[in-house]
Formats: structure tokens, C-alpha cells, sequence
């Protein structure tokens, strides 16, 4: 389970092309992953049962010779893009219940591609912030700590959430924003608008997505 929680995006989707392991088994490996890593905070709604629909779906593309750029990977979204049937709430206790009956042109084309969706990830309420420690579910918890200090750290924001599970290796890669990015488990953001732009940290040294 381990090892297929350490590699990379592109590592997981060349193996499941060449049925190294199937969909569901990453997928398997990542929502035990992220089950274990509740106290980041990381996900603010988890979606396990979907999830494994996806993968049996991507899987099944996958065996014809079939299935898009990213099928049967699995990632996580941030809580700001609607997602049909799946609660969405932006972080806030304005929209705690609210439920979208439409997707997001973001999600839409990562689930036509094949994409596997994990949950909902952390963010600022709104999306405004730089730290992650304005949402309604709390704080987000990096993974990382300062050498010799066990003392919990930030892992900035508004995309906290996205950060953590990336930097937590409990999913492949995250939606966040600034302009839009994913984030991938490969060190890179890689952004569909604003590609020239590089993912850099703001003055106070927190990085920014």
C-alpha cells in the first residue's frame, strides 16, 4: 500500500496503462491514506464509495485499450468547485448543506479524462486567505515540521488542503487555485491557464495556490 502511495502521478498512470495494478487498488491504497491522515484536516468531505466507482470504471476503459490522460488517478478537490451531488461549501457555514446539481467545467474535464475523485479538500472560507486557518472545518496541518521541532505548521492557502494531501502523499495530485492549478505529486503545479506563471511563495514566505 505504501509504495503505491509514493508514486508520483506519472509513475501511477504509466503502470495502470501497462496494468502494473489496477485503478481500484491505487485507489484502495489512497483512501486508506487518507483515512490515516485525518488530523491534517486535509479533506473536509471524503467520497470513498465514489470513488471506487470511478476506478471500476476507469479500469474497465483502461482493459479496452480505452480511457483519458489521467484514468484511474486518484486526486482530491478543493472545496471551492461545485461537483454534482457531492456537498460543496467553500469552507463556510453559509453553504454547509448545499449540494450542487451541476459540475464545475474544471471537475467536468477531469472526470471525462478519467480521473478518480477522493473528496473535498480544505481551504480558506471563500478562498480568502493565505493560511488555510479561516475555515469553517478548521485548520489545515502541514505534514511537514521544522527539523528538531515537532510544532505544527501551516501549509499556507488559500489551497491548503491541496498542499497537505500532495505534500502527505494521500493523493496524486489536488485542485487548487490561483488562476486554476493542479497540483501533482512531481515537486510542479501545472496550471491550464497562466501556464508562464511559476508557482511561487508570497512575501511573508507562505507558498500561494
Amino acid at each position: 500500500m505504501s509504495q503505491l502511495t509514493a508514486l508520483t502521478l506519472a509513475q501511477a498512470r504509466d503502470f495502470l496503462r501497462k496494468r502494473e495494478f489496477s485503478a481500484v487498488e491505487l485507489t484502495k491504497a489512497h483512501v486508506a491514506a487518507v483515512q490515516q491522515a485525518r488530523p491534517l484536516n486535509a479533506f473536509v468531505l471524503e467520497t470513498p464509495e465514489q470513488a471506487h466507482e470511478m476506478a471500476a470504471r476507469a479500469d474497465a476503459a483502461l482493459a479496452k485499450g480505452e480511457g483519458g490522460p489521467l484514468a484511474g488517478v486518484p486526486i482530491g478537490v478543493k472545496d471551492m468547485f461545485a461537483t454534482k451531488g457531492v456537498r460543496t461549501t467553500a469552507c463556510s457555514h453559509i453553504l454547509d448543506t448545499f449540494v450542487p446539481t451541476y459540475e464545475s467545467t474544471i471537475t467536468a474535464n477531469l472526470w471525462r479524462d478519467g480521473a478518480v475523485m477522493l473528496g473535498k479538500l480544505n481551504n480558506d472560507e471563500f478562498a480568502m486567505g493565505s493560511s488555510n486557518e479561516s475555515s469553517y472545518f478548521g485548520p489545515v496541518v502541514s505534514p511537514w515540521r521544522r527539523r528538531g521541532s515537532d510544532a505544527k505548521l501551516i501549509p499556507g492557502g488559500s489551497s491548503g488542503g491541496a498542499a497537505a494531501a500532495v505534500a502527505a502523499n494521500i493523493c496524486l495530485g489536488a485542485v487548487g487555485t490561483r488562476g486554476l492549478c493542479l497540483l501533482a505529486r512531481s515537486g510542479r503545479s501545472v496550471r491550464p491557464h497562466r501556464a508562464r506563471r511559476r508557482h511561487s511563495a508570497g512575501r511573508d514566505g507562505r507558498p500561494r495556490c
